[in-house]
């Protein structure tokens, strides 16, 4: 993993709230409590809003991937040292200025050179010279991480669907397919560096590898180059990725596309694309975690008697649920597994109260209050504490 250079500067961990050692669970919630929140669809025209959201979005880029969040706590143990760009944090240890950075801010380029020759690690990866460094600037790099959305409908969320998502990005070019020469002709293999990218340097106790000067760290010479991409062996064109959400997913979360982000260069792998899912709002059905909710109005009659009720459910079979008699409005009964993934569907029960009556329905009314209370329009009570009935217009 490369470590970025953004990572000296950002406390990821204070982004979102939560301390460094938090489990993978807590630091998924609290991306989506603040996601949610600041949420550019919430906040139509804050611009501190939608900077928050991608402050937000990029902490949980790193923190919500193992391997990122590993790379990420090692750069930050190095911070906490007195090592970072711009100079010493305090006591001892190395300073290194913006200049140790590669332009593009996809690596460390030269300060990793630097640390891994100072404690001979082996970088391991495409680029690597005699010296044992990490990838040098200017050789083979990993593609940017990209993110897109997709807004999909709530019965779809819930249930899953594979749908399809369209964004423009740098992609292999589709003329040199990636080498940067023009069809016909092929890279030449560098004959300074044969082809590793690297020379070698030697200076006392250290070692480090430099890019080479001739070939830029490609490891390879462009004679004649490509047309459509001018040698770079990446285009941005429009693309469109098949994506499965699975049953269950979340507002706001966020789905990984492994290798479909930005192509690489010089012959590096294509970075990932992260998909930020948003779920329309149904008009039926509400959620609760893994709980479908649903409200279902039942008339005052049948409340107090009590009746079998059939109610929606999210595959359209609709099931019946016994109302007891004497349900108060409010009450939620729980029916198990009609929910998502195992969950319950939780259905509320709403009392109609009608605003008009005809004649023969505020009879019923008066005759049901005059049963129940001794006087169908006793609810005024008068100075000598008995009931003062009121007038057919409502006045007293």
């Amino acid at each position: 993993m490369e470590p970025q250079r953004e990572w000296f500067e950002k406390d990821y961990y204070a982004v979102l709230g939560v301390p460094s050692g938090a489990p993978e669970k807590e630091i998924k919630r609290a991306y989506k409590e603040l996601a949610r929140k600041n949420h550019p669809d919430q906040n139509p025209g804050d611009k501190a809003a939608e900077e928050r959201f991608k402050e937000v979005s990029a902490a949980y880029d790193v923190l919500g991937d193992k391997e990122k969040r590993t790379a990420y706590d090692e750069v930050r143990q190095m911070v906490a040292s007195g090592v970072g760009p711009g100079g010493p944090r305090g006591g001892g240890g190395f300073s290194f200025t913006t200049d140790d950075f590669d332009t593009a801010g996809e690596g460390f380029g030269g300060l990793g050179d630097f640390l891994g020759g100072l404690f001979g690690r082996g970088g391991g990866g495409a680029g690597a010279g005699a010296g044992g460094g990490r990838r040098p600037r200017g050789g083979p790099q990993r593609g940017r991480d990209l993110e897109t959305e997709v807004f999909v409908d709530f019965r779809d969320a819930a249930t899953g669907v594979t749908t399809s998502v369209r964004f423009s990005a740098e992609s292999t070019c589709h003329t040199c397919h990636g080498n940067g020469a023009k069809p016909g002709t092929t890279p030449e293999v560098c004959s300074n560096c044969h082809g590793s990218g690297t020379i070698a340097q030697n200076q006392g106790p250290f070692s480090f590898s430099q890019v080479c000067p001739v070939c830029g760290g490609r490891g390879a010479i462009v004679r004649d180059p490509c047309p459509t991409c001018a040698g770079r062996g990446v285009e941005t064109r429009s693309r469109e990725v098949k994506l499965r959400i699975p049953a269950g997913v979340d507002d706001g979360q966020r789905i990984r596309v492994k290798d479909r982000g930005g192509a690489g260069t010089n012959g590096g792998p294509h970075g990932d694309l992260y998909v930020v899912v948003h779920v329309r709002a149904d008009a039926t059905f509400g959620r609760k975690g893994n709980d479908l909710t649903v409200r279902v109005p039942i008339s005052y009659p049948k409340a107090v008697l009590g009746t079998q009720l059939r109610v929606p459910t999210l595959d359209g079979e609709g099931v019946t649920i016994r109302v007891p008699a004497g349900t108060p409005s409010g009450k939620t009964m729980r029916v198990s597994g009609r929910g998502i993934d195992g969950g319950a569907l939780l259905v509320t029960i709403d009392i109609e109260v009608p605003t008009e009556l005809t004649d023969a329905q505020r009879a019923a009314l008066d005759a049901l209050a005059l049963a129940l209370d001794g006087d169908p329009e006793s609810d005024a009570v008068g100075s000598g504490g008995g009931p003062r009935r009121r007038s057919n217009d409502g006045s007293a």
